[in-house]
């Protein structure tokens, strides 16, 4: 790390650009509403707005420029108007498009200047209803290179004329040397923002950057050293302004970056550019970008290597995605392969197409546990027969599955004029994005599973196979939170099969509930023609699904948290990794390809010496080599993590993974760091 990238460094650490934040009085809502706007003008004019208000904030050794100065946004709407779009509507989240990965690179090799002749060539033909769209693209263009100007002319005051050089290029034109692309994308991600769409991920940047970077090089533009040097100052622009973006903590920011993995020739992107970003996140050790690394069965152990030595860093990246089972289980769902072999990852772990993707991959959850409870409670006493269960489970998988996709029913979002500059075929379309794209797919986490499959193997093993416990004593003993019961606690947590363990009854159990997961959303479509999509991640859910969820049959009490995403249930004594990723690789993984990785926590001590690393290594390859579709490993160290919380003030840059995403340990809210402390680390590989 360079002395210039060092004290940059220093700086976003210490929150020092923060001090240019302001907070605009104007208010936009009530005055939009009285003019009549519409929702698409709305977002056009307070974008112009919010563009004319920021103030450059740059220092004068900087190389790559735009921070936020603008706190938050002003709402569009009126309280009034609010409640009437969600009385008709279904609104996701904050009703801003979210979790997509745009096409940065097309923008950043046309430029402003090509992309507005083509929107005035559209102009010409245009209906008379499709022409606010195309005017709000060109103003919103416009608002972004005044912007791009009044920092040019900062720069020059300054005396920094490397980055007025850079403006004066883009984004009028397009890129043409690595420096620019690095600039323009900055400059892109720094607009979604203020437009108001959040968790906008980068998308395979190391397959679209790399031509620059092997141009630059050849001319001898740049070295390896000085390309290096502008990568570190590229990342170190993430982590200016994410305390800004929408999440449920700080740090769940969406700004994942892909490396690696196929081209639509069958070739492997892993080239210079993929070292050097590896490379670059190791040295900076901040939370963003995240990395997501795509490998496969060819891919050497190597990468592997190289990704481990990240891993020890305890950054909980690289997320590992596995192209051979990824790729299939998209096709399988209607991708093109093309698109399929181009795909990215979301904010988390959820699949997604660059630049032609309205996937809302998140709209909701189901809670395994729920619904093994409910079955417990009024199919239970009634079943003859485990199998005869086991179907009245797999019906209420199916209602659940079709009542979230009706709960659903009317999806609208706030429209997104610049957003739709980055999305494939929104001008020959001549509408927002917010409308829908190629893909407009939905999907569904999948909650508490390692929970439901111990549930389930303990009912088999107590009523059915042993005929130990009745179905009423078993109600019971979960309604008295096992009080009264604690020789039976202790032989449904401790004793019987749990998923992770490398027992046949839950493999075949685990088997069974993604399979039935993924028949229940096989035939259902959304109202805008997409399919539904199974997956095996939680999100938030593994700790609000538990709010109103009793004890369950495995013996976790009432209030314990689920387990994080594909993992064993916490309080599981399984034999160690190997058995895990025997077990967790043996349901068929492409049918559940919405995402959510199989998550190991690993004793920071197993990094200290190059054999135990290459055995870590080695244990990555092993998982993808069976079939695992989402791998993510941590380095934790329990005795630093419980200190932290006693003296944050000296962990301040501790880092953790919570479940698609990073965090600092001190900034979190204690439940996710209860969470995370309760997880367990291995601390060996076998």
């Amino acid at each position: 790390m360079t002395d210039r990238i060092s004290t940059l460094r220093e700086r976003i650490v210490a929150k020092r650009h923060q001090q240019a934040l302001q907070t605009p009085e104007k208010q936009l809502a009530e005055a939009y509403k009285q003019l009549g706007l519409t929702p698409q003008e709305r977002m056009v004019r307070r974008l112009e707005f919010l563009m004319a208000a920021e103030k450059p904030a740059m220092e004068a050794d900087e190389r790559i420029v735009f921070t936020r100065t603008i706190r938050s946004q002003p709402e569009i709407f009126a309280p009034d108007e609010w409640a009437q779009i969600r009385a008709g509507h279904y609104i996701h989240e904050l009703g801003f498009v979210s979790n997509v990965t745009p096409n940065y690179y097309g923008l950043i090799r046309d430029g402003f200047a090509r992309r507005r002749q083509d929107i005035e060539a559209v102009l010409q033909n245009a209906r008379p209803e499709e022409r606010p769209f195309l005017d709000g693209q060109l103003r919103v263009m416009q608002s972004v290179s005044s912007l791009a100007a009044r920092y040019r002319e900062q720069a020059r005051r300054m005396g920094n004329e490397v980055v007025a050089a850079v403006l004066e290029q883009v984004p009028e034109q397009g890129a043409k040397t690595f420096h620019e692309a690095l600039q323009f994308f900055r400059i892109l991600h720094f607009t979604l923002w203020l437009e108001g769409e959040y968790h906008n991920t980068i998308g395979r940047f190391d397959r679209h950057m790399i031509g620059y970077l092997e141009q630059d090089l050849a001319s001898g533009r740049l070295d390896e050293d000085g390309a290096f040097e502008l990568l570190e100052e590229f990342f170190l622009s993430f982590n200016k302004d994410s305390n800004l973006y929408p999440g449920v903590q700080q740090g769940d920011n969406g700004q994942s970056m892909v490396l690696g993995g196929r081209d639509p020739q069958g070739g492997t992107v892993f080239n210079r550019l993929t070292r050097m970003c590896l490379e670059a996140s190791r040295e900076l050790k901040l939370i963003d970008p995240k990395i997501n690394l795509r490998v496969d069965r060819e891919t050497p152990l190597e990468t592997y290597r190289l990704g481990t030595e990240l891993t020890r860093e305890g950054l909980g990246f690289p997320q590992y995605s596995n192209d051979d089972v990824v790729i299939p289980g998209l096709v399988a769902l209607g991708y093109d392969p093309e698109d399929a072999i181009d795909y990215s990852v979301a904010a988390c772990w959820e699949f997604i197409i660059p630049g032609k993707g309205m996937d809302v991959a998140n709209i909701g959850a189901v809670s395994f546990p729920h619904i093994v409870d409910e079955a417990m409670r009024e199919d239970l006493p009634e079943a003859v027969s485990f199998d005869a269960f086991l179907e009245q489970v797999g019906q209420r998988v199916d209602e659940v599955c079709r009542s979230i996709v009706r709960s659903c029913a009317n999806l609208w979002f706030i429209p997104a004029p610049f957003l739709s500059l980055l999305t494939d075929g929104s001008l020959a379309r001549r509408q927002d994005i917010s409308l829908g794209a190629r893909y407009n797919n939905w999907g569904l986490h999948g909650t508490g599973i390692a929970t439901a499959i111990d549930s389930l193997a303990a009912i088999r093993q107590k009523i059915y196979e042993e005929g130990s416990l009745t179905p009423a004593e078993l109600i019971d003993a979960v309604d008295q939170d096992f009080a009264g019961y604690e020789i039976l606690l202790h032989q449904l947590r401790y004793e019987s099969p749990k998923f992770g363990d490398g027992n046949e009854t839950s493999e075949t159990l685990a088997v069974w509930l993604l399979g039935r997961f993924a028949d229940a959303v096989k035939d259902l479509h959304n109202e805008r023609g997409g399919r539904i999509r199974a997956g095996t991640g939680t999100a938030m859910y593994y700790l609000w699904h538990v709010r109103d969820l009793p004890a369950s049959p495995d013996g976790r009490r009432k209030g314990e948290p689920l387990a994080a995403n594909y993992t064993p249930s916490l309080f599981a004594r399984v034999p160690g990794p190997l058995s895990i990723i025997q077990s967790f690789t043996r349901p068929d993984l492409t049918r559940v390809i919405n995402g959510g990785p199989l998550t190991l926590e690993f004793h920071d001590t197993l990094f200290r010496t190059q054999d135990s690393r290459d055995k870590v290594s080695t244990l990555v390859k092993w998982y993808i080599d069976r079939g695992g579709h989402q791998l993510q490993l941590n380095a934790v160290n329990r005795d630093v993590l419980l200190d932290a919380r006693a003296h944050p003030e000296q962990h301040r840059q501790l880092i953790v993974r919570i479940w698609g995403w990073s965090a600092y340990f001190c900034e979190l809210d204690e439940a996710y760091q209860d969470h995370v402390l309760r997880r367990t680390a291995y601390d060996c590989v076998g």
